[in-house]
């Protein structure tokens, strides 16, 4: 990209477009941990937003600290210090429970490790955060995200009985049956070969353009980076969002 390029995404990053709200909002985020030798700073002052609908991708070497920053973002780690909004609520200000409420309501994931669980179907795996939800017609529902990603033919399969390809597929209609806002996906390729990958990533963005979800995602490749409006980068724990 060139100059001008570079400038408008930073103007993006710092000024969001009108019409288009900060979905998530991160001030002077931080990150320590004690080791025996040193106190260690995996994320330093990160201040960035993230506008509703957007694609952002978190990229940096391997141990930078990309899954840490998102595991803050999304409430399942508490940081050092600084503050996160997720659609204008203060994610630190509430506890535990307030953190896992406000997920099932907003909040969708996707992991490397797929997180099925074994001893549920497909069609189970995708009804459980429904049923969660305490939303009606629940197994109706599953079958249509299913269907959406592929699987119409494999509801009644366990996750050992589908390739890694086909679970991952399970856990993206798992994260967009509830209607997410945002959705967290942690190298959703990571554990898939080229091709395979390539497909799951395919129907990931098209998802995210169906639902108009907003997606951050962690990820080392170059292309899937590529493809997302801008990225927020991470080294030795300093953040940079353009």
């Amino acid at each position: 990209m060139d100059a001008t390029g570079d400038e408008h995404e930073l103007r993006q990053a710092s000024a969001p477009a009108a019409g288009q709200p900060d979905i998530v909002r991160v001030e002077g985020l931080t990150k320590q941990v004690s080791t025996p030798d040193h106190d260690l700073t995996i994320v330093k002052s990160a201040t960035f937003r993230v506008r509703a609908g957007e694609s952002v991708a978190i990229v940096g070497a391997s141990g930078s600290g990309k899954s840490t920053l998102l595991g803050l973002l999304a409430g399942l780690d508490v940081p050092t210090a600084g503050r996160v909004w997720i659609a204008g609520e203060d994610l630190f200000a509430l506890d535990e429970d307030g953190r896992a409420r406000l997920r099932g309501r907003l909040v969708g994931f996707v992991f490397q490790s797929f997180q099925l669980l074994p001893a549920l179907t497909a069609l189970e795996n995708v009804m459980l955060p429904l049923e969660l939800a305490g939303q009606a017609e629940a197994a109706a529902k599953a079958r249509a995200e299913l269907a959406r990603v592929g699987l119409a033919e494999r509801l009644g399969h366990y996750p050992r009985q589908l390739s890694g390809g086909e679970q991952q597929r399970v856990a993206l209609a798992r994260a967009f049956a509830t209607g997410p806002k945002l959705l967290f996906a942690d190298e959703p390729t990571g554990n898939l070969d080229s091709a395979t990958g390539a497909q799951v990533i395919d129907l990931l963005f098209e998802l995210n353009r169906e639902n108009g979800t907003t997606l951050v995602l962690v990820t080392h490749d170059a292309g899937l980076a590529s493809r997302c409006d801008r990225r927020i980068t991470i080294r030795a724990g300093e953040v940079s969002a353009g």
